[in-house]
């Protein structure tokens, strides 16, 4: 699966994400650093990314666009944890939701 990270997560995601057998970029790697939400979120569609983001708007997108896609894995309550702890509840989640990330889905992890 594809994944674009948001800006309010680690680059250092990435490494775990590729070593699960995916593949994943930072938002900070496309030039899209101080985007909008909407121009992040249609980048993603365009490109076939699912969200990975501590940012809840972005599920409120999906919403508004009656869950075209592309989805979301939000990770709340997670700015004040050290980014290992972000890498494990993204790389243990993931396997139990990948056929709903397909589906234009939010996932949360928490």
């Amino acid at each position: 699966m594809r994944f674009l990270l948001d800006a309010n997560l680690p680059p250092k995601l990435i490494a775990a994400l590729v070593a699960a057998g995916h593949v994943a970029r930072h938002v900070d790697e496309i030039g899209l650093l101080g985007a909008s939400d909407t121009t992040i979120f249609d980048r993603a569609a365009a490109d076939g990314e699912v969200r990975i983001t501590a940012d809840s708007d972005f599920s409120m997108l999906l919403a508004a666009r009656g869950g075209a896609g592309p989805s979301v894995v939000l990770l709340r309550h997670v700015a004040e944890l050290p980014w290992r702890e972000h890498e494990a509840l993204v790389v243990e989640n993931l396997p139990a939701v990948l056929t709903d990330l397909k589906e234009g889905s939010v996932v949360s992890c928490r």
